[in-house]
């Protein structure tokens, strides 16, 4: 068996980034740029006030000075007038400058009097001027490839004319789950039965991290079945299976994928839980075989799944981020593979602590429930005292403080 170190090695060496495409920016929310865009003209255009108030000239002004009020400058519509000297226009926040005024007194700091203004202060020449160009040039480059498109990158794309963008596509995902024991959620469980959890799981986690999701359903623990629905899976960017990658007689996932071209890169993690996680590529397409049981499920999907996915999708930063953070519980060692412990945080007078989970059994669903991170535990290591600071794999951001 490889480490969890070598095996996502492997997984990053082996997938590739998606052919870019061309998108608006209105469906480019989550997507990593694949090419420089740059500015199709200056901003601001013009220079233009940033307060409302009155644009002068401020040379040789002073608290007291009075000035005669000879217009008014809206947003978005320019004065003709050249203003002189002893004169003011009245001008909103937006509004270009008017020719021969460089200053802005806000209103709050000017008497009015009819058509007449007195000053209250002394002005600092150039005040509450927002200059050409201020933010960026045309022709200048703002964002560069890889950078993720959040609502401030959409925001400064509308602002710059940016209307498309090449962006690297959501991957399309298969998901199969497998075996003669399962049956759909709304069907009563028969003996020896369960309901189909993992699928409702794995197709949440995939659109949280908006990829495309075909759910093939269940197939039986039958060459045929399997078949027919790992052939359709293999039409998109990854196939995820789930369950019958095991040593039992019954697991034959493995076989059948190798019917369909399946190239297998690793088999069997030396990590807890998940070890029988299998990974290979069939064509174009890369292959997944995750265990049966839910946590195992989750937990390799996170481990692995997730950063081939994000890879896919063209991001740099493609492992979970981790935090350092005060172990709450103590935690056994001694373990032969290396564990990856379910577990919530808290904020504690500034401060985070991981609380693992008490139920960490592979088969249960309850391991997963409000889990925010995983605690790696080394191989063959000690036990982990609590009060201990330790490295998680951030799953979901931490808690924030309530009122």
């Amino acid at each position: 068996m490889i480490t969890y170190d070598e095996a996502i090695k492997r997984v990053l060496e082996t997938v590739k980034v998606l052919p870019p495409v061309e998108e608006t920016i209105e469906n480019a929310l989550g997507r990593v740029l694949a090419a420089p865009v740059c500015a199709r003209w200056t901003m601001p255009p013009a220079d233009n006030s940033a307060m409302d108030g009155f644009a002068m000239k401020g040379r040789g002004l002073k608290a007291g000075s009075e000035l005669q009020v000879v217009g008014f400058v809206p947003a978005g519509r320019p004065l003709t007038q050249e203003v002189s000297d002893g004169e003011a226009v009245r001008i909103m926040t937006g509004a270009p400058i008017p020719a021969g005024c460089d200053t802005v007194v806000p209103m709050e700091e000017a008497e009015v009097d009819g058509d007449r203004i007195q000053l209250c202060r002394t002005p600092r020449p150039g005040q509450h001027i927002r200059p050409k160009g201020e933010e960026f040039e045309e022709g200048e480059t703002l964002l560069s490839p890889g950078t993720p498109l959040y609502a401030g990158e959409i925001a400064l794309l509308a602002t710059a004319g940016v209307a498309t963008v090449q962006v690297y596509p959501r991957p399309r995902v298969a998901l199969l789950a497998t075996g003669d024991e399962l049956v759909e959620l709304g069907a009563p469980p028969g003996p020896g039965q369960i309901i189909n959890s993992n699928t409702y799981l794995l197709t949440a986690r995939l659109r949280e991290e908006g990829c495309h999701v075909l759910p093939l359903g269940i197939a039986r623990d039958d060459q045929h079945d399997l078949g027919d629905k790992i052939a359709a899976g293999l039409r998109l960017d990854v196939l995820i299976t789930t369950g019958g990658v095991s040593i039992g007689d019954r697991d034959l996932v493995q076989d059948v994928l190798g019917q369909n071209g399946f190239s297998p890169i690793f088999w069997r993690v030396k990590i807890k839980p998940g070890k029988p996680v299998l990974f290979g590529t069939a064509g174009d397409t890369a292959v997944f075989g995750l265990p049966g049981n839910p946590a195992a499920s989750a937990s390799t999907f996170e481990l692995f799944v997730r950063p081939a996915l994000r890879r896919m999708a063209g991001f740099i930063d493609t492992l979970p981020p981790r935090l350092k953070v005060t172990l709450s519980t103590a935690v056994d060692g001694g373990e032969k593979r290396q564990r990856f412990l379910w577990g919530t945080l808290r904020e504690d007078q500034g401060s985070y602590y991981f609380d693992p989970s008490s139920r960490q059994s592979s088969g249960q669903n309850r391991s997963l429930q409000g889990a925010q991170a995983l605690l790696p535990v080394p191989a063959d290591s000690p036990g982990i005292a609590a009060g201990t600071s330790v490295e998680v794999l951030l799953l979901r951001q931490p808690p924030g403080q309530s009122l």
